[in-house]
């Protein structure tokens, strides 16, 4: 049985429509009152899963808050990762590497791949989702995401939005924005028979290309959690939420 099957129904029905919207506290969110708003505004505003910081007592106030909310731990060292997976999260992920790359830290194809195995001897039966580094060029990623699969990843991320220069305004710029990461979805998803989550420089505007390049879900958060208002966050997950119907007919699956 394919380990997305432990997946929550609703949470394994949205990847099947390739409709997902997962939020992400930010790996290097241990702050509780900001990742109290941010669940809260995930759920509020209708996201199919919450990413957090690895960290047992930020997943349990997570559950507490939110209980019908699915709940994915990120982070680079995966001894991390049972105690929180043992606190109550559905899954977890070797990635959200933005935090590092503003310390001058990267991450190599044979790196990430050693955390993949690593984190699969520890967690044989835990849904795993591996982020592809950005820095590679884009048919190394492709290479590495086959690689990653073969290892035990259950999901790939793709992201980008950290090495993005929009030079435009508006929805011109938002497309610039994103566009690291929508290659990089439509390269990975024709690559690997797993389900692919964009993430990284989304928007409203573009969470429906990325849909279309081929990817299962998305993932958003500084557009979510750089905010100070909760009210807006609320705002901002709902116009993801809008945003995703129209690239599932695209795909010719509609919404249950």
């Amino acid at each position: 049985m394919s380990r997305l099957a432990s997946l929550p129904t609703a949470l394994q029905q949205s990847i099947r429509q390739g409709r997902t919207l997962k939020v992400i506290a930010g790996l290097d969110n241990f702050e509780a009152a900001r990742v109290q708003q941010v669940v809260r505004a995930a759920a509020a505003g209708g996201a199919d899963l919450v990413d957090l910081a690895c960290d047992p007592a930020l997943v349990g106030l997570a559950r507490a808050l939110a209980p019908q909310l699915p709940i994915c731990v990120s982070a680079v060292d995966p001894a991390l990762f049972p105690p929180a997976v043992a606190a109550g999260a559905a899954m977890v992920e070797i990635g959200n590497y933005d935090s590092f790359y503003l310390q001058g830290r990267v991450f190599g194809a044979e790196e990430v791949l050693a955390l993949t195995r690593r984190t699969r001897e520890l967690l044989p039966e835990t849904v795993l989702s591996v982020t592809v580094p950005h820095t590679l060029p884009l048919d190394a990623q492709e290479r590495l995401a086959v690689e990653l699969v073969a290892a035990g990843a259950d999901l790939i991320q793709t992201e980008g939005g950290t090495s993005a220069r929009p030079l435009s305004a508006g929805a011109l710029g938002l497309i610039e924005k994103a566009a690291p990461t929508l290659a990089a979805a439509h390269a990975i998803s024709r690559a690997v028979a797993v389900p692919v989550l964009c993430a990284s420089g989304l928007s409203a505007v573009t969470v429906p290309m990325a849909l279309v390049a081929g990817a299962a879900g998305v993932g958003v958060g500084s557009a979510v959690n750089r905010l100070d208002d909760e009210l807006a966050m609320v705002a901002v997950v709902r116009a993801l939420r809008e945003a995703m119907p129209m690239a599932v007919v695209v795909h010719g699956v509609r919404p249950q």
